[in-house]
């Protein structure tokens, strides 16, 4: 699968996303994001996004909860269907995760914070 297939059509630019596996109700990805890159502010209204970073730091701000994490090597991160998100790589080098979404319909909805 392509990165133009893999990321929801015009809603954010990244270094490169893979698609690792894919099924009705599930989708594994590993992004890579360059220093600055960042996925906007959103939310997705059924699934859960896990985050499992494996290169670098990845940045997550979330609201309802307000929070702001950064995870290095080995760390995880689960994000609740309805949360507000942006993810990004403030750092000065690569990040790569791994992220799963699911169990649920998969969606992308762009989220004003």
């Amino acid at each position: 699968m392509t990165v133009s297939e893999a990321k929801p059509k015009a809603n954010y630019a990244v270094k490169n996303i893979e698609v690792i596996a894919k099924g009705t109700d599930v989708v594994a990805r590993i992004f890579t994001l360059a220093p600055g890159d960042a996925i906007p502010w959103h939310y997705h209204s059924e699934s859960n996004d896990h985050y499992f970073v494996l290169a670098g730091q990845l940045s997550i701000d979330t609201r309802g909860p307000d929070e702001m994490k950064t995870l290095a090597i080995g760390e995880r991160h689960t994000i609740r269907p309805g949360t507000k998100h942006l993810i990004s790589n403030r750092s000065d080098g690569e990040t790569r995760f791994l992220l799963v979404q699911g169990v649920g319909k998969y969606d992308w909805l762009k989220a004003e914070v």
